[in-house]
């Protein structure tokens, strides 16, 4: 048994575990890698550098912390603003809008996550994108699994672009050009943007043939178990609306320049928020009180998620399972690396961080292409449209994953079976695309 395979293995099983709801996600995250570890080590797999798994879980964590702490601030931020009715008169307008059909909702937040995921974070994008449409999806009685996969396809897809990570990756590995690498991919792009509007078409169908079953009427006041009608109004600050407003605008204008990195951005703005709409301190333990719980659970998440990628990569799992995979290309499939490796980039985001993936795959593919007589970059183009783009919303290797599911309030399992399918088909759809464009030839 090789490393390469007890990587596989960990991650299959990890990925088994959660999706079949057998072991809870934080759980999955935190003992399997372990596991993992010690099977490789009684296998004498490990090389001599090993760091030992304590080292290698705190490196994860460490490389995972910034996101962990702007994750916790985000939480008490928005739902400070929440608390205040910030959100209030805007669902109320975009209600007016779009109504009580589910299908413009679902349409309006893939737009809207294409839009905002042009500066190529996934974090600034679900940070914004979530919090926003969420109180919009709750007051329809929508799912948030909707929410989350709309957003994920939205996101994901524009991650291609030539300056998010993974097409600046392909570009850096190869020493090639956006001009090369992701131009010729237009086409293909576009042809994704309009699938993602057709599936979020098809969701939002699927969600008002559900509500009008339910006969569910809008309501922006959801209010909680723990909650009455009065308590809610009374921490309304509608007085306070155009602050907030600011104060949200301006955080997002310094999120979007790289002023200042996330975590501190989202510290300053919690303390501002909280001076200005409730400046008893007693209501501040509170409101800390109220947020809490889930800024605990989603951050303990990322935490584990840190360990887990600490313990992937720092063994050398990830590295083996990339020279495995080069070596399982059998010579009849020469001619068609591209299309193997643009069917499979969305499912390896599932394998492979970006960095494993495209500095350490996508170099050995390629050259194995070249001997085929195949131009390395047909390889890099059949990548982008999958691995870390379509992929990256759905990948447990990712932080932004963990944060996407966190603000939306849904399970990680339950996720990634609704969003898989369509980030999967997207890929197709941009690959077949790309393939009668003539950016791959086969």
């Amino acid at each position: 048994m090789s490393l390469g395979l007890i990587g596989l293995l960990t991650i299959v099983i990890m990925l088994g575990l959660i999706m079949s709801k057998k072991l809870s996600t934080l759980l999955a995250l935190i003992i399997v890698p372990i596991l993992g570890y010690f099977a490789a080590k009684a296998l004498n797999l490990l090389s001599e550098q090993d760091m030992g798994l304590g080292k290698l879980i705190t490196e994860g964590i460490k490389n995972i912390a910034p996101t962990g702490v702007m994750f916790i601030f985000a939480i008490l931020f928005f739902g400070i603003l929440t608390d205040a009715g910030t959100f209030d008169p805007i669902i109320k307008r975009t209600l007016k809008i779009v109504g009580n059909d589910p299908v413009k909702i679902c349409i309006g937040t893939v737009v809207l996550a294409s839009l905002v995921h042009l500066d190529g974070s996934g974090a600034v994008t679900f940070l914004i994108v979530i919090p926003a449409m969420l109180p919009l999806y709750e007051s329809l009685g929508m799912k948030k699994t909707v929410l989350a996969t709309c957003a994920a396809l939205g996101a994901g897809t524009m991650n291609m672009v030539p300056w998010g990570g993974p097409t600046i990756r392909a570009i850096t590995a190869l020493e090639s050009s956006s001009g090369e690498v992701f131009t010729p991919m237009l086409p293909s792009l576009g042809a994704g943007l309009v699938f993602i509007i057709l599936s979020a078409i098809y969701l939002g169908n699927k969600e008002k043939k559900r509500i009008s079953k339910l006969d569910i009427k809008p309501d922006i006041n959801i209010i909680h178990e723990d909650e009455s009608k009065e308590e809610i109004d009374m921490m309304k600050r509608p007085k306070l609306f155009w602050v907030n407003i600011i104060l949200i605008v301006v955080s997002v204008y310094v999120l979007v320049r790289g002023i200042l990195p996330p975590e501190v951005v989202f510290m300053i703005s919690t303390v501002i928020a909280m001076i200005c709409n409730y400046p008893d301190i007693e209501l501040q333990r509170k409101l800390v009180d109220k947020h809490a719980p889930s800024a605990l659970m989603m951050a303990s998440m990322l935490f584990a998620a840190g360990a887990f990628t600490g313990i992937i990569k720092g063994s050398g799992m990830l590295d083996s399972m990339a020279q495995g995979l080069v070596s399982l290309i059998p010579e009849s499939l020469g001619t068609k690396i591209p299309l193997v490796t643009g069917v499979f980039s969305m499912p390896l985001s599932l394998v492979f961080d970006p960095d494993s993936y495209y500095y350490g795959v996508l170099p050995v593919i390629s050259t194995t292409a070249h001997s085929f007589g195949i131009e390395p970059v047909m390889v890099a183009r059949a990548s982008i449209i999958g691995q870390m783009t379509t992929g990256f919303p759905i990948s447990p290797l990712t932080g932004a994953t963990f944060l996407l599911t966190g603000l939306a309030g849904v399970d990680l399992g339950e996720h990634q079976k609704s969003t898989i399918p369509f980030a999967f088909l997207t890929t197709i759809v941009m690959l077949v695309v790309g393939i009668i464009a003539g950016a791959i030839v086969l």
